[in-house]
């Protein structure tokens, strides 16, 4: 299962909006002979690629997948009569399929009279394929929100010069980041300081994700910008009542200061983004931390102290310390001289 995980994960960021899933096949005397992982979005699941490698070595074997096989017809076929069919005596999953059209899996299986066991590293199982799973009990796109900043919060120094807080080493580990995900965004204020590219770059066979700048007056992303070029396709998200001569543009309702986080998540969902990487400024954050719209957290924190500048975090609608949004740290690592601290909404943040 282990290595099905490891498996699964290489398909990260090319899936949606379907899962990322793993699966390796035993033979009946536990040798592995098969293994495969869902590769993109309407191509053949993992369950099929590990049983097509497995042959005829896999009647009587186990397969062991980390997510529950689907039991529905679309683009492919249902994953768990494929492992009827191929003589499959035993599947091993690790977490239960919650889509309403998917599920059922397991009872088909075991109305074949096969033999079906979950919850086997289900935890490991659950981190690896965490945007999708919470995009569906959401019902939006799961949100890591990152950015770089010194070791007293700050991500410019008081002049605005932000280049560079952070090290070579961070910024190349922020382009797997962006390789990861459906969507990047970010916010006016950076569209007009950095006029950046959002691009994923360095990762070879990278799918592009969908560039996303909420530009609410439509005045900061004028023609010429890089984030317009042909590198990934671009979506610019304006009020409704904006003017414009762009045509990749998404029209949103107004919500405070800005534009409504709720919608324009609505709006990446309907076009299939499970996953958005959020590399706004401090107030797009804020925005996304107001609205509850925040899942994860990467923060890249530099040796570095400034004393004055931005906040990495600007107005998120917290006035007490009872408000504050808890974090549950999930992990600290050195990348090059920085540190990358992950850490996650808890669930008391939630509200659960």
């Amino acid at each position: 299962m282990r290595r099905a995980i490891a498996l699964a994960a290489r398909g990260l960021g090319s899936t949606s909006p379907n899962p990322v899933v793993g699966c390796v096949i035993t033979d009946a005397a536990g040798r592995t002979v098969g293994a495969g992982f869902h590769q993109r979005a309407g191509g053949p699941h993992a369950e099929v690629h590990a049983l097509r490698e497995a042959g005829g070595s896999a009647r009587g074997g186990t397969a062991y997948v980390t997510l529950e096989p689907c039991n529905h017809t679309g683009r492919t076929g249902p994953c768990a009569q494929a492992l009827i069919d191929a003589g499959i005596t035993r599947v091993v999953y690790a977490v239960a399929d919650p889509t309403p059209q998917a599920t059922g899996g397991a009872d088909a299986l075991r109305a074949a009279g096969v033999q079906v066991e979950r919850g086997l590293l289900a935890d490991e199982a659950e981190a690896g394929n965490i945007a999708w799973l919470s995009s569906v009990r959401l019902g939006r796109p799961y949100v890591l929100w990152k950015y770089a900043a010194t070791l007293d919060g700050r991500i410019a120094a008081a002049d605005g010069t932000s280049r560079w807080i952070s090290s070579p080493e961070s910024r190349a580990d922020v382009h797997r980041l962006r390789a990861e995900a459906d969507a990047v965004i970010v916010g006016s204020g950076t569209a007009r300081a950095d006029d950046p590219h959002l691009a994923v770059r360095g990762i070879e066979g990278a799918v592009q994700p969908l560039r996303v700048v909420v530009d609410t007056e439509a005045t900061a992303v004028k023609p010429g910008a890089r984030v317009l070029d042909d590198a990934a396709p671009t979506l610019i998200a304006i009020a409704e009542d904006a003017a414009t001569d762009l045509t990749d543009v998404v029209r949103l309702p107004r919500d405070g200061h800005g534009l409504s986080v709720p919608a324009l998540l609505a709006a990446l969902y309907e076009r299939g983004v499970r996953s958005v990487l959020l590399e706004g400024g401090p107030a797009l954050a804020g925005s996304f931390v107001e609205a509850g719209a925040v899942d994860t957290v990467v923060g890249y924190l530099a040796p570095v102290l400034l004393g004055a500048g931005r906040p990495a975090l600007a107005d998120a609608g917290i006035t007490t310390i009872t408000e504050a949004l808890r974090l549950d740290m999930t992990e600290a690592v050195r990348i090059g001289p920085d540190l990358r601290v992950t850490a996650t909404v808890s669930t008391t943040s939630r509200g659960a």
